[in-house]
């Protein structure tokens, strides 16, 4: 009962009412939704759309992947899961008010591929090639100080397999700080692709919403002739 009223609660607070439902008899407990809804059509705002000059923008800070594998080792304090908390259950509602802003081209959501594969989905979609000022990315702080003691996840790892072979990433640079690149999250924040005009707009816009952590990360950038999509980081 209260694995519902936790949803319903949710639904509420995103606006979302809950039109129906059906039940099934099997041993373990399920419980999930599926989420319908309408958009205007020049409102969509894909993960392809992204243009050369572009500004990204970050609303969430990175690292939740980090703290739930702190807490399954068993030491997470309590500071450090209030934070998870508080950034997995945000909801991104901001999106929408987003999604108006004519200088918004693309947006996605950072989620199980890590800011690194999810940043260059986007490159792919958008035939361009981004660069990343790391020291502009925003880390929740206990996340970074676990990844400097090597406290990662097995994931961030494997993301790193499957695409690391198209980041570039600045010699010297930190280990600890790629993990949090490719560190899977759980409700990440959104990432936003748009026009340097347009920047400031989208910065208040996400302040206002309520992500403080919200910050412009990096730019989209054409490709180098006979290249394909890369990250650069530095």
């Amino acid at each position: 009962g209260r694995v519902l009223e936790g949803g319903a609660a949710v639904c509420r607070e995103a606006g979302i009412p809950i039109a129906g439902g059906h039940s099934i008899d099997v041993l373990e407990p399920i419980y999930g939704l599926v989420g319908l809804g309408l958009v205007h059509p020049q409102r969509v705002r894909r993960n392809a759309d992204a243009q050369a000059g572009d500004v990204l923008v970050l609303g969430k800070p990175l690292g939740v992947g980090i703290l739930s594998a702190a807490l399954k080792k068993g030491i997470l304090d309590a500071a450090g899961y209030a934070d998870m908390l508080r950034y997995t259950t945000q909801l991104n509602r901001v999106g929408i008010a987003l999604g108006a802003l004519d200088g918004v081209h693309a947006m996605t959501d950072v989620t199980g591929f890590g800011l690194a594969g999810h940043l260059l989905e986007v490159c792919r979609g958008s035939g361009l090639s981004t660069r990343v000022n790391v020291a502009q990315v925003p880390f929740i702080e206990a996340a970074a100080k676990f990844a400097l003691d090597g406290v990662v996840t097995g994931a961030s790892a494997r993301n790193w397999a499957a695409y690391g072979a198209d980041v570039a990433w600045a010699p010297g640079a930190p280990e600890w700080q790629r993990h949090l690149l490719t560190d899977p999250q759980t409700s990440g924040g959104l990432l936003v692709s748009c026009s340097p005009d347009a920047l400031q707009q989208v910065l208040n816009t996400f302040q206002h919403a309520g992500f403080a952590a919200a910050a412009a990360i990096g730019g989209m950038q054409a490709r180098a002739q006979g290249q394909g999509s890369q990250l650069v980081c530095g």
